[in-house]
């Protein structure tokens, strides 16, 4: 056992049909360390975490906890052990309350004491500052709330090693700081954190060692003092990376014709989301994009183009012409498509392959009663799976096996596929690595120089800035401002989402 150590893995193997995921991984956690698993998508990080907490039985390695060889089959033994998770994807049931939902499967006998769980409950939710009461029902908290829920539930198990993957994907920046503030409180008791994230400032910010994983390998364990942000990326990829402020200038801007076009116009649009009616319009070939704080109404804006919320005022011009968008069938045969921010609800689905999922939007345009052939939904599947990089064995493969990522490349061939004029991607890069990332915004760029008209939605402002020449700035559900040219800094950003000048 190395000094400090809390946990030790050795030679971690795992194997799926025609895919090595992990391939003799070694990983070493120390007591009272916040230590990140870093890697790109598909290079065995969940795969990882699911063999140290049972969900996957490991075929070959060996695990160590404070010095003692144990063995995990089961989310059961890992907690009985000590190993507490949180996962990217929340695991808890929105129709049970908030105590519910923190003490289920640890409570003894067939009665519990409510009024003591709910006690209990609220004092844990008090001292992590939850904006949470123990007897509301979880599914009427926000998806931020819901998050900090399954931590204090994680927390509350006493544990001695606590995995967060991708906790900090659906929080705003105050609750990423307390986030951040409970962490810190852990290692300070001496819990082992492993923290695995695709936020490059999160990592420098709060963890100690960096471990990194590329295509199921272990590249290296780093001190993270010893390893400049660059050289991080440089690892995760396998090659170097280019300055990512220089994306934008690799593609040029579209000036063909219908340059000056406008493709789509919303006046006073608003749905029962509870948006204030706006006004939108985009050119052709142009990149724009809808920024503002978590809950601003950033996604709400989108879904009402796309006809996926209730439309109750407002008009939509296509080229010029009023339409009628009610519904997502009719907005998909006006030439738009929307790339949803929750891929596991409103993207995948998961128990098809992923052959079916990309072709899935076109048969619906098409009709279910005129399905394609075999050979057509093949040469569809070949073409974007190559086209996007995609990894997967096979287009057979179910696209709940696929890494995060892939199965986000997947959601975006399937809305190419119908060669959309209008193209809405709403958090494309939310938890993918930054490989991904990178492809993903050449890609976007590339398409709009050859003349198609992409609204760009991301949490990450630097991301915007790279890919948009035109931001729309929302605030409590209404629009507070429009930023192009000069405008679209960092600093006007925020000023505008904070209701100053910018000066």
């Amino acid at each position: 056992m190395s000094e400090g150590a809390i946990l030790e893995m050795r030679g971690i193997c795992k194997f799926f049909p025609g895919v090595r995921a992990l391939d003799g991984v070694d990983f070493t956690l120390c007591k009272g360390d916040i230590h990140a698993l870093m890697g790109e998508n598909g290079a065995g990080k969940s795969t990882l975490i699911k063999v140290l907490t049972g969900v996957y039985p490991k075929d070959a390695g060996e695990i160590t906890l404070e010095g003692k060889v144990v063995s995990i089959r089961s989310p059961q033994d890992a907690q009985n052990v000590g190993i507490s998770t949180v996962y990217q994807e929340i695991t808890l049931c929105p129709n049970l309350t908030v105590a519910e939902n923190m003490y289920i499967g640890r409570t003894k006998g067939a009665l519990m004491n409510w009024k003591k769980m709910n006690t209990e409950a609220n004092k844990l939710l008090q001292g992590l500052d939850i904006p949470a009461k123990a007897n509301q029902q979880l599914g009427s908290c926000s998806i931020a709330v819901q998050q900090m829920v399954a931590i204090a539930r994680a927390v509350d198990m006493d544990c001695k090693v606590l995995i967060l993957d991708e906790p900090t994907s659906s929080l705003d920046e105050n609750e990423v700081e307390k986030l951040f503030k409970l962490m810190r409180d852990l290692k300070a008791k001496g819990v082992g954190i492993i923290f695995v994230t695709h936020f490059l400032d999160q990592v420098y910010e709060v963890c100690d060692k960096i471990t990194v994983l590329r295509d199921g390998k272990l590249v290296g364990e780093y001190v993270i003092e010893d390893l400049p942000r660059v050289q991080l990326v440089s690892k995760m990829l396998g090659k170097d990376l280019d300055d990512m402020s220089d994306i934008k200038s690799e593609s040029d801007v579209y000036n063909g014709e219908g340059s000056d076009q406008n493709v789509i116009e919303c006046e006073g649009l608003c749905s029962n989301a509870g948006i204030k009616p706006f006004d939108f319009y985009i050119k052709k070939g142009e990149v724009n994009g809808f920024t503002g704080l978590l809950g601003s109404g950033r996604s709400e804006c989108v879904r009402a183009i796309f006809g996926a919320d209730h439309i109750i005022a407002g008009k939509v011009r296509k080229n010029g012409k009023e339409v009628k968008i009610s519904k997502p069938i009719q907005a998909m045969k006006q030439g738009i498509a929307y790339l949803p921010e929750d891929r596991k609800i409103d993207g995948i689905v998961a128990d098809l392959s992923v052959r079916e999922n990309i072709i899935l939007a076109l048969q619906v345009m098409k009709g279910f009663f005129k399905p394609f052939t075999k050979a057509q939904a093949n040469k569809f599947a070949d073409e974007y799976i190559k086209l996007l990089s995609i990894k997967t064995a096979s287009a057979d493969t179910p696209i709940k096996s696929l890494s995060g990522g892939n199965q986000q490349k997947c959601i975006l061939a399937r809305w190419l596929l119908t060669h959309p004029e209008y193209l809405i991607l709403d958090e494309p890069t939310r938890g993918i690595d930054v490989g991904t990332k990178i492809d993903i915004q050449k890609l976007v760029l590339k398409l709009a120089s050859e003349g198609m008209s992409i609204t760009f939605i991301s949490s990450e402002t630097d991301e915007m800035l790279r890919t948009c020449s035109r931001l729309v700035v929302m605030r409590d559900r209404k629009v507070v401002g429009e930023l192009s040219g000069d405008e679209l800094t960092q600093n006007m950003i925020m000023n505008t989402i904070a209701g100053g000048d910018g000066n």
